[in-house]
């Protein structure tokens, strides 16, 4: 995401400042066009350089997924990083303050980590003084554009279709989930696809646009897309020929309860259970304000994954 909008910010002829943990300098995209400030979430001296003379800050840091048994935690990275951020920025008078959160942020006890750590950040910022705006996108996709970073259409491309050996002549048995009794609902739920370069060009604009102050906006893809399309465009894209098998949800969020803690295995419970809840809006309006044309969810713009298969 953040090389998305760094691309944005440059376009705009605005310098984007960058903080980058030591030895991370070769994956900040466009370098020589930014400014960068060696340092992390947790350290307030870096902190206070990189914010120090800046216009406004963009919080993007998140966790796809947690071990918390290495203290890697949303609560450390998401919610404690941006509320830290915030009261650096308070205290320096940076005024403006863009929080990226995710669609279905909420308190609610049966929640991921991952979104109750994007509400409490949420409404840690919303306790400040600043000019803040915070963005809900519903799920990302859009080629990572380096070695190792995640992405959504890769996961599910590692986690449902080539987690174990497969003769590539055969359809393979992808998983169409369903959580009640019913497998005739299996794979019903929806997202609204969105692309990186999408989300990074609402950001921007939001930048300047005192009307979003305040504000909470959810954003999406110009359309909804059901799980079993997902899986299924991800496999034509990559050549991989599948049958859509439905799969009762508890038997395969136990089986990721049990891997999620070893890092080989693509995708925890919590990301699961957050996929099946389905994931959707209507944010029409918003991008016929700034006049962007959002880039469809399709096989060209999934070619991406071809070189990852």
């Amino acid at each position: 995401m953040g090389s998305y909008i760094i691309d944005e910010l440059i376009e705009h002829k605005i310098t984007p400042r960058v903080l980058v943990r030591n030895g991370s300098e070769s994956k900040v995209m466009q370098a020589d066009k930014c400014q960068m400030v060696k340092g992390d979430v947790e350290d307030e001296k870096s902190l206070r350089e990189i914010l120090d003379g800046c216009d406004a800050v963009i919080y993007l840091i998140a966790l796809i997924r947690e071990f918390p048994a290495k203290n890697i935690t949303n609560e450390r990275y998401q919610f404690r990083g941006s509320e830290r951020v915030s009261k650096i920025a308070s205290e320096i008078g940076v005024k403006r303050f863009l929080l990226m959160s995710a669609m279905g942020a909420n308190p609610n006890p049966s929640s991921s980590n991952y979104m109750n750590s994007k509400y409490l950040s949420e409404q840690a910022l919303k306790n400040t003084e600043l000019d803040w705006t915070i963005i809900r996108p519903s799920s990302l996709f859009g080629d990572p554009r380096g070695e190792g970073r995640p992405e959504f259409c890769m996961m599910l491309d590692k986690l449902m279709l080539n987690l174990l050996p497969f003769p590539k002549f055969l359809p393979f048995p992808a998983p169409s989930f369903f959580t009640g009794l019913n497998p005739l609902e299996a794979g019903k739920y929806s997202l609204s696809m969105i692309h990186a370069k999408d989300v990074a060009s609402i950001f921007v604009k939001c930048l300047n646009d005192i009307k979003t102050i305040g504000s909470t906006l959810e954003i999406g893809g110009e359309r909804e897309v059901s799980w079993n399309e997902i899986v299924t465009s991800i496999a034509k894209t990559t050549g991989q020929k599948v049958v859509m098998v439905p799969a009762p949800f508890l038997v395969v969020a136990t089986i990721a309860g049990l891997l999620d803690r070893f890092s080989w295995f693509p995708a925890g419970k919590e990301q699961l259970q957050d996929l099946v809840k389905g994931n959707v809006c209507n944010s029409d309006k918003i991008f016929k304000k700034y006049e962007i044309n959002r880039t469809p969810f399709n096989l060209e713009n999934l070619s991406y994954l071809k070189s990852e298969g």
